[in-house]
């Protein structure tokens, strides 16, 4: 039987199902099998062979079948030529940060990013390597313009931001990147493919950690960039062969069956998150609500624009309340879990406290402490009467 290809004269979620699987020929199974081998035959003459090549079935560390079908499929997912899938998230960003950078090149990226982002940019690539970096409020163009230099080779943002839920403007941010000669990246895990896709917006490249929504279901890890072909193979020959952050099989065939319920999942993700986002608003005990879908966020017109089917299923929120107080929060709760991590199909929340290492960095709003929750698939009614028990308990309602 021929392969079946899924364009995009396709709709999104039959991309999802089906783009990257097909029949299996020797089985006839209508599902992709795992292939655990670490190994493949060869060629009858493989004396010529490069070792190193990437993207071949000679070793998994140069990419493997289930590997090569998750790229496939979020390739067309994020609109993009290629994919490098990697072992995590941070795997992919410092994959995209080591095959593109080098001493001397300059880097502006986003004041609120990933904790090993951070660390990345702002400490071990600056330090050890010699890149020099800047940190900058990307939600504020003009403060973007006045820190780019002559050696900008790339600006990285992170939008919606972890975790103050900043928002930044893709499609101008790209525009400026390439018109002073700079790439632009996006690390989109907080809202998914389904809600928004940088590269239509004029991004280089999209960053995912698929360890999240589009796993979805908090039992595999992995990471992926997406973006144009002639990046991703020195992506895929320095970072994945060279430094080893190869995916494992199983972990790529767990993601492939995961995101086949992207779009379902994330529509329930989107519609719990703004209700129980507007429900705290009303809660007298709440000091802050962050989530791009209120209105009265600073940056709602922006992620209106740009993110198309929903805001996703992340929020902060503060309490007027002590140290002590929000700890004791957390143990009432039955439904939400106090876990890391985010994109589950179970509410998880964690409390981040005073003494963040960039803390500076965050709007003073965030400065006492607040939660990070990422909502879940659940009734959203039982996810808000959780949260109503819990204020009640601690007399914050």
């Amino acid at each position: 039987m021929a392969k079946r290809n899924f364009g995009d004269e396709f709709g999104f979620q039959t991309r999802a199902v089906h783009t990257g699987n097909d029949v299996d020929s020797e089985t006839g199974a209508i599902k992709r099998p795992i292939t655990m081998a670490n190994s493949y035959e060869l060629p009858y003459d493989p004396s010529d062979l490069n070792w190193s090549s990437a993207g071949k079935n000679l070793y998994t560390r140069n990419g493997g079948s289930n590997q090569q079908y998750l790229q496939e499929k979020l390739a067309s997912l994020e609109g993009g030529e290629d994919c490098v899938v990697l072992a995590s998230g941070v795997a992919a960003l410092s994959g995209l940060f080591f095959a593109l950078l080098k001493s001397g090149d300059h880097v502006v990226f986003s004041s609120v990013t990933y904790i090993a982002v951070y660390r990345l940019l702002n400490e071990l690539l600056k330090d050890k390597f010699g890149v020099e970096t800047t940190i900058v409020d990307t939600t504020d163009i003009e403060k973007v313009k006045a820190a780019i230099r002559p050696n900008t080779k790339l600006i990285h943002i992170e939008t919606p931001g972890n975790p103050t839920l900043s928002i930044s403007d893709i499609e101008k941010l790209a525009e400026l990147a390439h018109a002073n000669g700079a790439l632009l990246s996006v690390d989109n895990t907080f809202a998914s493919p389904f809600n928004q896709r940088p590269i239509e917006l004029g991004a280089d490249f999209t960053v995912e950690s698929l360890t999240k929504y589009i796993n979805g279901h908090g039992d595999a890890m992995g990471g992926a960039i997406i973006g144009k072909k002639e990046y991703l193979d020195i992506i895929r020959a320095q970072s994945q062969i060279n430094l080893g952050a190869t995916i494992s099989p199983f972990n790529a065939w767990l993601i492939m069956r995961g995101s086949v319920t992207l779009p379902l999942r994330m529509k329930q993700h989107n519609e719990n998150a703004l209700k129980v986002a507007r429900y705290l608003k009303t809660v007298k005990g709440v000091s802050f609500v962050a989530y791009p879908g209120l209105e009265d966020h600073p940056n709602h017109d922006v992620a209106v624009n740009q993110m198309k089917n929903g805001f996703g299923g992340v929020l902060s929120f503060g309490l007027k309340a002590d140290h002590d107080t929000y700890n004791r929060f957390v143990t009432h709760l039955k439904v939400i879990t106090s876990a890391v991590s985010l994109g589950h199909d179970e509410s998880l929340i964690v409390f981040l406290g005073e003494n963040d290492e960039r803390q500076y960095l965050y709007p003073e709003e965030f400065h006492n402490g607040f939660f990070r929750f990422s909502v879940g698939i659940e009734d959203a009614e039982d996810i808000i009467e959780d949260l109503r028990q819990a204020f009640e308990k601690e007399n914050l309602i």
